[in-house]
This record gives C-alpha cells, sequence and structure tokens, in this order.
C-alpha cells in the first residue's frame, strides 16, 4: 500500500468486499461517534495548539518580530514549528509544463517575468526551489506546488487565451497526485488583476485547489469569483527589489517626517475609477496639502523608479485607492518610504490578516467620502501618532519582501504558515 502524504494512500488493499446493513440503530450509534469525534478532536487541538505558559501568545497587536529580529507567529490554528514537505514539478517532468513558462517557442525567461505585478509568480517558484521545505519525493509531499508563468507568457505573446486554457488541462491530465486529491493539495499563483480567470476552465478544474493570489476581489464584476476564504491565500505584491533589498542600502532612504512637503500623495493612473478620479480633482483643488502629478507609462516624460519613490516618499500619508481590482501595489510600496498608507478600497483583502493588526500601520477610510474630509482628519493626526505607525510598519514590511525562508522574516515564510494552517485546518 504506497502513502501519498501523512496518512493518504494511492492505492486500496486488496479483498473481499463484505456488505453491511445497517439499521436504525446502527446510523444513531455512527453519528454519535462523529459527533464524540469532532469534540474530542476540537479539545486536542485546543491543547496541541495552545502555547506554553511561560510563552504568552501572539496577538495581531503584538509585535510581529522578537528581539532577534525573527518572525513570530501564533501558534493557535498553526502549529508552534513549521513542518512542511512541498514537491515542485519540474518543468520537464510534465509535457505542457514548459510551455507554461517559456512560451510555445520557449524564448520568454525568467528573468523577464521576475519583475512587475506578475513576478511573484517567478519568485515564488525559484524561492521553493531552494527552500528547505522541498522534498523531491511526491509520495511524502503534504503539498504540490505547479510553475506557471503564464500571465507574463501572455503579456509576452507566449500563448494566447485559447493556449493557455488548452494547455493547463493537458498538464493537469498528466498528473496522478492532482487527480488522487481532487487538486486540493496542489498550490497555484496567479498574482494579476485577472486572478485565476486566466486559466479559463479554473472553475472545473481548481476548484479545490490552493490558489495565491494578491486578488482577494470577490467584487470583479465576473460571474464566478476565483478566490475563496477557506482554500486560498492572499499574497503581497511583488515590490521593486531595490527597495526590499536585506542586504546593503534600499534605492530610495525614507525623509524625516517633519521635512516631507505634503501632507498626502496619490501617484497613479486615474483609469476613470470614480476614487481616483476624485483625488485627481481633490490635488488640483488643494494642491499644497496633496500631491497627485500625471503618470505618464512611456515617452519622453515617464517617471521612473527612483523619481517614483523619490515623489512616495515625500508625504505623510500615501493614498491607496482600488484601481481595476481592490487592492494597489503602493500599499506594500508605502512602507518601505515610511509612508502611512490610507486604505481607500472597500472590500480590499489584505495577507497575513490573522496575524496583522492592519489599525496599527495604516488607516482606513470608506471610499465614498474622498474629500476635503479625507484631508481634513489626516491633518488632525498628531506627529507621534503617525511616527508610532510608521515604527510598526517596519516591523510588519518583511512580510512584504519576497526573500528566502532562511531569513528571519519574509513573505515566503508567511506564506508557508499560512499554507500549514490549511494542512491542519483541512485535517
Amino acid at each position: 500500500m504506497g502513502s501519498v502524504s501523512r496518512g493518504r494512500t494511492l492505492f486500496s488493499a486488496g479483498g473481499a468486499h463484505q456488505i453491511l446493513v445497517c439499521g436504525r440503530a446502527h446510523q444513531i450509534g455512527a453519528l454519535a461517534l462523529v459527533v464524540a469525534t469532532f469534540l474530542l478532536t476540537r479539545a486536542l487541538d485546543r491543547l496541541y495548539f495552545a502555547p506554553a505558559a511561560s510563552s504568552p501568545s501572539v496577538s495581531p497587536a503584538a509585535a510581529l518580530v522578537d528581539r532577534s529580529g525573527s518572525l513570530s507567529w501564533p501558534h493557535r490554528g498553526y502549529g508552534s514549528v513549521l513542518s512542511l514537505k512541498i514537491y515542485v514539478y519540474e518543468e520537464s517532468e510534465v509535457e505542457g509544463l514548459r510551455e507554461l513558462m517559456r512560451g510555445r517557442h520557449g524564448k520568454i525567461s525568467a528573468e523577464s517575468c521576475a519583475k512587475g505585478q506578475w513576478g511573484t509568480q517567478v519568485k515564488i517558484h525559484q524561492l521553493l526551489l531552494k527552500s528547505k521545505f522541498r522534498t523531491l519525493r511526491k509520495e511524502e509531499a503534504d503539498f504540490f506546488f505547479v510553475p506557471s508563468y503564464v500571465k507574463c507568457v501572455r503579456m509576452n505573446g507566449g500563448l494566447n487565451d485559447k493556449e493557455i486554457n488548452q494547455t493547463y488541462i493537458k498538464v493537469l491530465s498528466q498528473m496522478p497526485y492532482f487527480r488522487l486529491s481532487g487538486g486540493r493539495d496542489h498550490v497555484f499563483v496567479f498574482p494579476s488583476g485577472a486572478g485565476a480567470h486566466l486559466f479559463r476552465s479554473w472553475a472545473i478544474f481548481l476548484n479545490r485547489s490552493i490558489i495565491l493570489t494578491p486578488e482577494g476581489d470577490r467584487t470583479d464584476k465576473r460571474p464566478i469569483s476565483s478566490f475563496h476564504t477557506w482554500k486560498d491565500i492572499i499574497i503581497p505584491g511583488n515590490v521593486d527589489d531595490g527597495m526590499t533589498t536585506f542586504y546593503g542600502s534600499a534605492i530610495v532612504l525614507p525623509i524625516p517626517l517633519p521635512k516631507r512637503k505634503y501632507l498626502a500623495n496619490f501617484l497613479g493612473r486615474a483609469q476613470g475609477k470614480v476614487g481616483r478620479l476624485k483625488l485627481v480633482e481633490l490635488a488640483k483643488r488643494y494642491p499644497e496639502k496633496l500631491e497627485s502629478p500625471e503618470l505618464q507609462l512611456s515617452g519622453p516624460n515617464k517617471l521612473g523608479r527612483l523619481e517614483y519613490f523619490n515623489h512616495l516618499r515625500n508625504a505623510k500619508f500615501c493614498l491607496s485607492p482600488r484601481g481595476e481590482s481592490s487592492w494597489t501595489l503602493r500599499f506594500y510600496e508605502s512602507f518601505f518610504v515610511e509612508c502611512v498608507p490610507v486604505i481607500l478600497s472597500d472590500r480590499v483583502e489584505l495577507p497575513f490578516q490573522n496575524v496583522i493588526d492592519y489599525s496599527l500601520i495604516s488607516i482606513k477610510w470608506p471610499s465614498t467620502r474622498i474629500g476635503p474630509q479625507l484631508l481634513e482628519y489626516l491633518e488632525s493626526i498628531p506627529e507621534e501618532q503617525i511616527e508610532s505607525m510608521i515604527k510598526r510598519g517596519r516591523e510588519a514590511r518583511c512580510l512584504w519582501a519576497y526573500a528566502p525562508d532562511t531569513e528571519p522574516c519574509s513573505a515566503m515564510l508567511g506564506i508557508l504558515w499560512e499554507l500549514q494552517r490549511k494542512w491542519w485546518s483541512r485535517g
């Protein structure tokens, strides 16, 4: 009998089949056994995950890192130690997988796909290849990671929508462990605004799989949302490596709070979105308080990355309205220039919400009340309180950096803890 993953079996043992006739008494007894088992499991779960008396539990309001700079994670529901085994499919072992990573002609490189909004597809894959939690044995794996750079491939003409759909179906049909679990232990990354909708047949094939995405938006005007809290994980956006570097100085450093020119800024395109258009108009009315330059993505007036971060750091508050979806990368970028983010997106879901108390490091303001009252409120916040939020934000921002899981704090560690939580919750 082959073991697939800690108690699961790939093949059933042979033998004669027995036909059991269950009467009402048997049914009642079985139900009572199920209830008792459930209650006992809950009690053991509380006992197993309760922190030691000498180590107080970590609440979202508590410090995220200890004195050594290591990440502190709550025991409840996660376990006290990371103990995962993740199998990473090789691009050559499944026919079609290389096309999802390199395009139909194999000419798209991982390096060219590592930047921009879809860079997390590359970074998470490369970090898992080097992870101490990686296993080369499928039979002992808790999770299976399916690498794909499909958003980048599509944007660069490597595959069209029809080819993406056909290739995914071909790839999944060749994975016996995917069929065995119905895909529930297989992990996919979909970082763009389209989310899993890039794979048109996701609702048929990935309805039980774990999707890593920054797109926790269930109001995207699609018939069916591809994000589900019970199985999927919100991940941070892909901030420029020059700002999140663990080694050396960032390309742009924060400006001391009293020397910043503006109360707030909005550095983004209007995109015809109501909230963004209101901010552009507000900046025209109060140019000494709110900076909102017109961003050019191409041409001689294009704003370079250094100029962008220099603008971003010159305000106390960085406004983050929703765009095509509920989140914006500026929310994460603002932490690295120590500008307090102001969330102007009512339905946004952020990463690691069980651990981080976002009210201590950011401000949430109703998108329907974007106007002078927003600036008045921001002006009323004492500088000491802003400094306090910035200080706490310094602790949290390591969770936005895609660094190896050997680092004391990183986005990868946060994702691994969330995967372990999924493992424990499904029993």
